[in-house]
């Protein structure tokens, strides 16, 4: 699993040039299965997004095509951890 914390490089009208780009990018992943979740930090100077089921080079491979990477609007720091505790209820994928 990947906590993947973005931070906006630009200011806040050219971000939002982007998020619809974004937004599509994310709705993409999570249907593959690959987000699991995603939001923006608060306040508004980045967001985070919770990966899963794939290998580090993969992820980096992916999110080079996110728009915000395409259009050098956010830095992303990956921090790789292993999950061994849930929350009652909550349910990730399982790796495959």
């Amino acid at each position: 699993m990947y906590v993947i914390n973005l931070t906006y490089i630009v200011p806040l009208e050219q971000v939002d040039d982007a998020l619809e780009a974004h937004r599509a990018f994310l709705n993409e992943q999570f249907e593959a299965g690959v987000f699991v979740a995603a939001g923006p930090k608060v306040p508004r100077d980045g967001g985070v997004i919770l990966a899963v089921n794939l290998e580090r080079e993969e992820l980096d491979a992916l999110l080079a095509t996110d728009p915000f990477a395409q259009q050098k609007v956010a830095r992303y720091d990956v921090t790789e951890f292993k999950a061994t505790r849930l929350a009652p209820g909550l349910n990730l994928p399982v790796p495959a």
